[in-house]
């Protein structure tokens, strides 16, 4: 039980601190929102969990090592500033796959809803 509390204490502290992770989380929820109004499929919502649950795991693990950097070695370090690079396009590639997945899904269904057959 320590160790969700812990987890869920971590969640917590990403968001208050991210702007990032509060923006992902918003399209998560606009993700969510479309997914029930166009009825998207059993498939489709799992393709848009997972993309979104990726994201997110992503930028959590950015930001634990963007910390856990800044902790170790305050000042300006060239090998810790690439990790921290690296790491933060971990984020941006789950990001553009999720936005992918995302337009491949929602683009067809909102063309047909704006142009009925």
């Amino acid at each position: 039980m320590r160790s969700f509390y812990y987890a869920f204490r971590g969640l917590l502290l990403l968001f208050r601190s991210q702007k990032n992770a509060r923006i992902h989380l918003f399209f998560f929820s606009l993700a969510i929102c479309s997914g029930f109004l166009f009825k998207i499929t059993a498939l489709e919502w799992a393709f848009i969990l997972i993309c979104s649950g990726l994201v997110m795991a992503a930028e959590a693990v950015n930001t634990a090592l963007e910390r856990l950097a800044d902790s170790v070695h305050p000042d300006h370090h060239v090998g810790i500033g690439e990790s921290k690079d690296i790491a933060a396009s971990a984020v941006l590639i789950t990001a553009i796959a999720a936005l992918s997945v995302g337009l491949i899904i929602f683009v067809p269904k909102l063309i047909s809803w704006i142009v009925p057959n």
